[in-house]
């Protein structure tokens, strides 16, 4: 039955059905999920521009067979189309290792460093505009720019749409100025029935437990990320994976929205230090807050025993310690009945308690 979809799937393909052709791939990949379908199915995503489905379909072959070459290439070609161009020569290189006949990934591989060259060669441009920040900007750049959002508009129009898929596990996820943490809610999901693959700008999450629907959760992240740097932790109710920015810039979402975001950099002795948004609380001057409480208590106006209360605190706070001894052990041995500010007078005996006219004075028991 499996074998029969898929020889059903490269005939759609051969006449660039490639819609059918995934879906009848799909249909055997249930029955037989194997590595070639995978495979072949990244292939077909490939052509219909679903890109990180591809590298999703290519991962989960790479994973069920780690010697087949096609599946390195696949995923080579749609990282490159993600601009993950180091996550594509990476896949590209083991490809070649493993099928040194095919001269596709000596191709492949120069047109990678061409685009790491070109992309390093446009950081180097940008980080000497944004220190010189008063020098006019001409029309070359002007024009570049143009054409950089005319290409991101037209790859954004080829996407193909489709509605989005209930996703059978619940995420969510916080930030630090280094990097994104996300939460995946599974419970009780063993550690080696959960793959976690990162690249440059896109992160894989499958989990395959047998008996169950399996789940794939691939996002194309915002910002770009240090796959070396990255990691995931199988916890009994939940998977938290950590992925480290390349940037230090605030993520206005999880997922690549089209924003271009800009990290300033200023030179330092042109100018104050550039602050980035950030999770993390403003600093607060607590010498300064201190003094505005305590401006506050001394203007409160109180009545009462509230106001009697504040009158004596404020004896207390401003007398000398043979005032403040006298106070402490006049009221204390009182009974809170005496308060006294003579230390000669009640040094050097106990105080006795006086109760008001009407009242009389207990000694408590505990």
């Amino acid at each position: 039955m499996a074998t029969d979809l898929e020889a059903k799937a490269k005939e759609a393909f051969v006449d660039d059905h490639y819609e059918l052709a995934a879906d009848l791939l799909t249909q055997a990949i249930a029955i037989n999920p194997s590595a070639e379908l995978y495979a072949d199915r990244a292939q077909a995503n490939i052509k219909l521009s679903n890109y990180t489905d591809a590298v999703a379909d290519a991962n989960k072959a790479i994973d069920l067979n780690p010697d087949l070459a096609k599946a390195y290439s696949r995923k080579g070609i749609a990282c490159m189309r993600l601009e993950e161009y180091q996550t594509a020569k990476d896949a590209l290189m083991k490809g070649a290792s493993l099928d040194q006949g095919e001269s596709r990934f000596i191709t492949l591989i120069k047109e990678c460093d061409d685009l790491i060259a070109e992309e390093s060669a446009q950081n180097s441009t940008k980080t000497i505009q944004e220190k010189s920040p008063t020098s006019d900007v001409s029309s070359e750049n002007v024009k570049l720019e143009s054409n950089l959002a005319s290409n991101i508009e037209n790859d954004l129009s080829k996407q193909v749409a489709e509605p989005a898929a209930k996703l059978k596990y619940r995420h969510e996820f916080y930030q630090k100025p280094d990097e994104v943490v996300v939460t995946i809610f599974a419970k009780g999901i063993p550690r080696d029935r959960v793959t976690v693959d990162f690249g440059e700008q896109i992160l894989s999450v499958c989990i395959d437990v047998p008996g169950e629907d399996g789940y794939t959760f691939q996002p194309r992240l915002f910002g770009k990320i240090i796959p070396a740097r990255s990691r995931y932790e199988v916890l009994s109710t939940k998977i938290e994976i950590r992925l480290a920015k390349a940037e230090p810039l605030q993520w206005t979402s999880l997922e690549f929205t089209g924003q271009i975001t800009v990290q300033r950099q200023v030179n330092a002795s042109s100018g104050p230090r550039p602050t980035y948004p950030s999770s993390k609380p403003t600093r607060v001057d607590w010498d300064k807050l201190e003094a505005q409480v305590k401006k506050e208590e001394k203007e409160e106006k109180l009545d009462g025993d509230a106001a009697l209360n504040k009158f004596f605190r404020e004896i207390y706070q401003d007398a000398d310690e043979d005032t403040r001894r006298a106070m402490r052990k006049s009221f204390v041995e009182s009974n809170g009945t005496v308060l006294s500010t003579n230390w000669k007078e009640v040094g050097s005996k106990k105080v006795e308690g006086s109760p008001p006219d009407g009242m009389e004075l207990k000694k408590w028991e505990y």
